[in-house]
């Protein structure tokens, strides 16, 4: 095989190439970034609690600046109105985890709008408020937690169906409308983990620990790249040499 030979290999080598090394470097970026997280949550979640913000502030609250917000709010709870969203606690602070439900109930407050309260988790044999009457706590309560702006869709969580009382997501706004909300907060606060009395719901469930595995996915593609020059590399050195040899010209004699 002669260089014009090998040009569509070598293209189709270097575009491949350029791939997988972009791709790593994605992986690099995207760690980055996944460090920066995880290191803001862990300083802002270590703050003082603050009382939730004045109503003025509610358009400008973002994820980046407001997620995790340690807060605090006083009012008294409505039980009629609680909404159960599904979930699988899989890695529990507390004693349950399993198939159950988040517990996300309005705190109704004399300074300013409802906010939703997601108080913890219940399994799925106690998601009958009848199983848990205990934890129905009556009067006023000062609830502190973790601020929790709506959860964005995502192909994994199924959209949420008020008309079947079916929850699988956190989105204040829906939430409160079907509840006859309309004024309740653009947030949720999520529980602390002090406890309930008979145990139910299970605060301080929030999730503040992150996969981070773009190192070890930067270094795959990585891998994939210089495996790729190898195998580029055995495959020319084979084609040149197993290129045909030209034929050898024979010694012309002449008869006397």
């Amino acid at each position: 095989m002669n260089a014009r030979g090998l040009l569509l290999p070598s293209l189709v080598a270097l575009a491949a190439l350029a791939v997988l090394v972009a791709l790593g470097t994605w992986q690099i970026e995207r760690l980055a970034w996944k460090n920066a997280v995880v290191a803001q949550v862990a300083a802002r979640t270590a703050e003082a609690p603050a009382p939730v913000p004045p109503v003025s502030q509610w358009p400008a609250l973002n994820n980046a600046e407001d997620e995790y917000r340690p807060v605090t709010a006083t009012g008294r709870f409505d039980h009629a109105r609680e909404t159960l969203i599904y979930t699988v606690l899989s890695d529990p602070k507390g004693p349950l985890k399993g198939p159950g439900f988040w517990v996300v109930t309005p705190l109704l407050r004399n300074d300013g709008p409802p906010v939703l309260v997601n108080r913890g988790f219940v399994p799925e044999d106690r998601r009958s408020p009848g199983t848990r009457a205990e934890g129905q706590v009556a009067g006023e309560v000062r609830v502190t937690g973790l601020m929790r702006l709506a959860e964005e869709p995502s192909w994994f969580v199924p959209e949420n169906d008020p008309g079947r009382n079916a929850w699988y997501r956190r989105d204040p706004e829906q939430i409160g409308r079907a509840r006859g909300l309309t004024d309740v907060a653009p947030f949720l606060i999520d529980a602390d983990a002090a406890p309930n009395p008979g145990g139910l719901p299970q605060g301080g469930e929030t999730r503040l620990s992150f996969p981070n595995r773009h190192l070890e996915y930067a270094l795959t593609w990585y891998g994939l790249a210089v495996t790729l020059v190898g195998v580029y590399l055995a495959f020319v050195v084979t084609r040149l040499r197993t290129r045909p040899q030209p034929l050898a010209r024979g010694n012309d004699t002449e008869d006397d």
